[in-house]
């Protein structure tokens, strides 16, 4: 991790190459954050990619209701040389949930990507193949916002078949 000193550093360089791309740092307990604005991703995560940070080990959805902005993207990052890990934050409006896709600059994003679409309903601009990857393509919400309906429909299991749906014959 970048102390809290070498976020300033790294945050400053990114300020100087992309003006408006970020918004705040964080650093608490050994945590170093990048606060960035949601449309400067690429630009900031090709940024920290071409400064050695080019492993992304988790990109993960959160819902931060009910404070606003209500979504947010979260980037873990990692160089592998240095031994070293940041954190790049987005936070996204619920009405218009759109970030740049970064499967070009980290194709492990793929999947993540989708299942954050999923999830919470965030759209991935320019991604190859957005879709549902969990959910039934007809599936209506999104199950880890805050605001869904806790119970939903029943599941099937084995053990609770005849209450369900009666005897299987």
């Amino acid at each position: 991790m970048p102390d809290a000193t070498g976020l300033e550093l790294i945050a400053q360089e990114l300020r100087d190459a992309h003006p408006d791309s970020v918004i705040d740092t964080w650093f608490h307990r050994g945590r170093a954050e990048l606060r960035i604005a949601p449309q400067q991703n690429r630009q900031a995560l090709g940024f920290l990619s071409d400064r050695g940070y080019s492993f992304l080990a988790s990109l993960h959805g959160i819902d931060y209701y009910p404070e606003e902005p209500r979504l947010g993207v979260v980037y873990e990052l990692l160089d592998m040389d240095q031994v070293d890990r940041i954190s790049v934050k987005a936070r996204l409006q619920l009405d218009e949930p759109q970030i740049p896709s970064v499967v070009e600059l980290y194709p492990g994003a793929n999947f993540p990507e989708r299942e954050c679409y999923d999830m919470f309903g965030v759209v991935f601009e320019g991604h190859p193949d957005l879709r549902r990857i969990l959910m039934p393509e007809d599936y209506e919400g999104h199950p880890q916002r805050r605001d869904f309906p806790v119970g939903g429909e029943p599941v099937l299991f084995t053990f609770n078949e005849e209450q369900s749906y009666g005897k299987w014959q």
